[in-house]
């Protein structure tokens, strides 16, 4: 790197410099075990030397990171180049004691130039830029912006352990619902609604708040042991907010629980109490958790979600198809919905494996008795063959972004 800034500097090269991250190398380690993870590690080696020309660096420098220093190389191509390592990394399906996972990249790209002042620099700037395209969801390519620093800095303020209380204690948390509609027949009729967690953070308007997306705090909320009190300031505020009147009333509602909240002895009593208080119908509410999250915690989740089933809840399996994908825990569990993991839909128009594994789901999750919802639905293409392939449900920006409840006048 020291060499590439110099050479930068004197004679005007172009360079660039890309940070790679693994997104869920924790969850393989975590189930499959770090002799899994070793192995992953070497596979993944091996599809990114095929990539690079054999004057690129490649370097791992951390547990599941790695950068790559490309010199005479034009921001465009290594951006092309990057945006390759991504398609191929998502399309590598790592076979490990019986089960197949999928694995995807996030990276940051920060080209060398003249005004570079340091490697120090370079390197945080290219992690910044990584860590931007995590926020962004994951699975894609960022080029490095000086606005990425202050977004970094106004989001590391709320993701530690006192700005996450400071936010709950403070009424900082917001719901957002998204419209799930049903897809046998042409008028789309809405369903229910997915609750969404935001947190609002300074403003970048007098009249409009900054909304902190869960990518950025539900890690940090996981690790300092915040979730179970998310869990329950969402479920409560969801439930009042409908029982207020707010939205459509004879709609269902989706809510996410975390893994950390299925081993929360006192969550189902805290359901009950919110059911009794708020006069909502159990059978209106469909509780949705990962498959990860499932499978990890599998004894609780079990419990929790039997005891919800006897209320009359509805249980969904969300993203399926990023994590474990085990057919003998989806055999066993009590759920009457299963959630397509929306990086798969997306791009179903575009990847015929996309498409095939969209179709596989769909196909087994009926033939369990199961509904299927397929999520980040965005295009009218994407719509036409999920109805063509007898998809249940859809979700996503064609039928409608995110947004609060308007309180009907």
């Amino acid at each position: 790197m020291q060499a590439a800034v110099d050479s930068a500097r004197r004679s005007g090269s172009r360079h660039v410099l890309s940070y790679l991250d693994l997104d869920r190398f924790r969850v393989i380690n975590d189930t499959a075990g770090h002799t899994a993870g070793d192995e992953l590690l070497k596979q993944i080696r091996g599809v990114l030397t095929g990539v690079f020309r054999e004057s690129d660096v490649l370097a791992r420098v951390g547990g599941d990171e790695f950068a790559l220093l490309q010199e005479n190389c034009p921001l465009e191509r290594a951006v092309l180049v990057a945006q390759s390592v991504v398609g191929l990394l998502r399309a590598h399906r790592f076979a490990w004691g019986g089960r197949s996972y999928q694995i995807s990249a996030s990276i940051g790209l920060v080209p060398i130039s003249a005004e570079t002042e340091s490697t120090v620099q370079l390197m945080t700037h290219a992690d910044v830029a990584c860590y931007a395209a995590k926020e962004l969801g994951r699975n894609r390519v960022h080029v490095y912006q000086e606005a990425d620093l202050d977004t970094l800095r106004r989001h590391h303020e709320i993701i530690g352990a006192a700005g996450l209380r400071d936010a709950l204690d403070q009424g900082m948390f917001r719901l957002h619902y998204q419209p799930i509609v049903a897809l046998d027949g042409q008028d789309f009729r809405i369903l229910g609604h997915e609750v969404l967690l935001r947190v609002v953070h300074g403003r970048v308007h007098p009249r409009i708040d900054e909304l902190v997306l869960p990518a950025v705090f539900i890690p940090a909320a996981e690790r300092y042991g915040l979730m179970a009190a998310i869990d329950r300031w969402v479920i409560q505020t969801a439930l009042q907010d409908h029982a207020r009147g707010i939205g459509r009333t004879d709609t269902s509602l989706a809510i996410n629980v975390s893994g950390n909240s299925l081993s929360d002895d006192g969550l189902l009593d805290f359901i009950e109490q919110q059911f009794a208080a708020t006069g909502f119908p159990p059978e209106r509410v469909c509780f949705e958790i990962t498959e990860t999250a499932a499978i990890q915690n599998l004894r609780p989740a079990m419990a929790l979600l039997t005891a919800l089933k006897r209320h009359g809840c509805q249980l969904a399996l969300d993203d399926f198809g990023s994590g474990l994908s085990s057919f003998h825990y989806l055999k066993s569990l009590p759920i009457d919905h299963l959630k397509i993991d929306g990086s798969f839909v997306k791009d179903m128009r575009e990847s015929a494996r996309d498409d095939a594994l969209v179709a596989a789901i769909n196909d087994m999750g009926h033939a369990l008795g199961l509904r299927i919802v397929a999520e980040y639905v965005s295009s009218k293409a994407i719509v036409d063959r999920l109805c063509e392939l007898g998809v249940d449900y859809g979700q996503g920006f064609f039928f409608g972004k995110p947004a609060p409840w308007k309180t009907e006048s």
